[in-house]
């Protein structure tokens, strides 16, 4: 409940700020030294926030569905997609953060190129996505496989710490015991890295729907929220409001993977805080 107070609080505030810079800032932007730094508070670069909300229950064309339908259906869509690479990137991840907490070699060689691979942008990696998987795969497989592509790297640094912060005496204990690496990993490591895989969990799960968004942009596949701003962004000048409520659904679709991930941290974590109080 305290969690779900602090959402709201922020979003109360974000508001605030949005509504109250419109009311104060210049329609021209905020200019300093010959820079633009503040957005331009008119109504077409800053509608006001009713005016959005107004905009999601008109019709999207004359006689057509209300907006939010639309827009639902849209990140119901790119949710499907979200989860495929989410839950595909998460795999990825921990198989690498197991083997490279496992071989040190693997570790040194690899972990450069996990991290390396970030840095690539993902405007020009999709369309080279698209190119090599578009002919055996369908179109949302292909976002899917983007999607991935940014939810493995929280996962697989986030693991990786995790399965290393075991103190030495507890590995001590364990060597003790005559238990062996496969023993360890279960008793030892995957427990104590669950504070750390959640945190990279929720991190993923946000990067994939940016991934997934980014895709659809990218490769034109339709159905998807992605697509949805691409399409409503051409009315940008005569239905600025229209724009933001397909931003706003993309928002919204971030914090529910993030929400959902959140979810199942609940009982795992509560279980392992019972095991730490019972063991003291």
């Amino acid at each position: 409940m305290r969690k779900a107070l602090y959402a709201l609080l922020g979003l109360a505030v974000a508001a605030a700020l949005w509504e109250g810079y419109k009311a104060v800032g210049s329609p021209d932007g905020t200019v300093l030294f010959g820079v633009r730094v503040l957005p331009r508070a008119d109504d077409l670069s800053m509608p006001h926030l009713w005016t959005v909300a107004e905009r999601l229950g008109r019709p999207e064309i004359t006689g057509g569905r209300p907006v939010w339908i639309v827009v639902l259906n849209a990140c119901l869509f790119t949710l499907g997609i979200t989860a495929a690479g989410f839950v595909i990137g998460a795999l990825v991840g921990l198989l690498l953060a197991v083997a490279m907490e496992r071989f040190r070699i693997v570790e040194r060689g690899l972990l450069p190129y996990v991290i390396l691979s970030q840095t690539v942008p993902l405007v020009a990696l999709a369309p080279l996505v698209a190119g090599w998987g578009g002919t055996i795969m369908p179109a949302w497989a292909v976002v899917s496989v983007i999607a991935a592509y940014l939810a493995f790297f929280p996962v697989a640094v986030g693991m990786l710490r995790g399965l290393q912060s075991p103190p030495a005496s507890g590995v001590e204990l364990m060597r003790s015991y005559a238990a062996g690496w496969w023993r360890t990993l279960v008793k030892l490591r995957l427990p104590s890295a669950l504070p750390y895989l959640f945190p990279a969990l929720r991190l993923a799960g946000a990067a994939a729907v940016v991934g997934a968004v980014v895709g659809e942009i990218s490769t034109g596949t339709r159905g998807g929220v992605g697509r949805l701003i691409i399409e409503y962004s051409r009315e940008a000048t005569s239905d600025p409001a229209k724009v933001y409520t397909a931003m706003l659904g993309a928002a919204l679709l971030g914090l529910v993977v993030a929400g959902l991930v959140s979810l199942l941290e609940l009982p795992l974590m509560r279980h392992r805080r019972h095991v730490e109080v019972v063991t003291l």
